[in-house]
C-alpha cells in the first residue's frame, strides 16, 4: 500500500504543471542623483504629460477626459513637439509620460492604456528610424549604433506611480 501511495505521489509530482509568474517586461529609471538641484516646476510641468486612469476606468490626461484612441497622437505628439507648443515638452529628451491609476482600476483597462503609450513609443521610433536610417525601428540591428541612436533620441520615459484610491480623499 505504501509503495502505490509513494508511486502516485511521484507520478502527481511528474505530471503537474507549475504556473509561473508572468508580468510587464519594464525597465526601472535610474535611482535618482540627489546633488543636482530639481527642476523649476514650469518646466517639470511642461515636459510631463499627466495620464490618470480612475476607479471608473475613465481616462484622463491633463485633467481632461479623453477616449484611447486619442491617446496615442497626443503622447506622439507630446514626444516629437521639440519645443513647438509651450504646452508640450521642451524636447523628445526631457519628455515624460506620468500613468497614475486608481486602485479600483480595472487590470484590463491598465493594460489597454499602457498598451496605447508603448504604441505611442515604438511609432515614434519607427518613423524616426525610417526617416534617417530607412528601415523601421524594429529591424534595426538591436546593438548596432542606428538602434542606440533611435533609443537616445527618442528614450522611453513612462513614470509609474504607486495606485491610491482618488475618490476616497487620497
Amino acid at each position: 500500500m505504501a509503495d502505490i501511495a509513494f508511486l502516485l505521489l511521484v507520478f502527481f509530482l511528474v505530471t503537474t504543471t507549475m504556473d509561473t509568474d508572468k508580468g510587464l517586461r519594464v525597465k526601472l529609471p535610474p535611482y535618482p542623483d540627489f546633488t543636482n538641484p530639481p527642476p523649476k516646476t514650469e518646466q517639470y510641468e511642461r515636459n510631463v504629460l499627466e495620464v490618470l486612469v480612475n476607479s471608473n476606468d475613465q481616462l484622463l490626461v491633463e485633467n481632461q477626459l479623453m477616449s484611447i484612441e486619442g491617446l496615442t497622437k497626443l503622447t506622439k505628439d507630446h514626444l516629437t513637439n521639440e519645443g513647438r507648443n509651450p504646452k508640450l515638452a521642451e524636447s523628445s529628451l526631457k519628455a515624460i509620460v506620468s500613468l497614475k491609476n486608481d486602485r479600483g482600476t480595472s487590470y484590463e483597462r491598465y493594460l489597454e492604456v499602457y498598451n496605447e503609450l508603448m504604441r505611442a513609443y515604438n511609432e515614434v521610433r519607427n518613423e524616426y528610424a525610417l526617416a534617417k536610417y530607412g528601415r523601421p525601428y524594429n529591424d534595426l540591428p538591436g546593438n548596432g549604433e542606428s538602434a542606440k541612436d533611435v533609443k537616445t533620441k527618442y528614450p522611453m520615459k513612462i513614470s509609474e506611480a504607486e495606485p491610491v484610491s482618488y475618490g476616497e480623499g487620497g
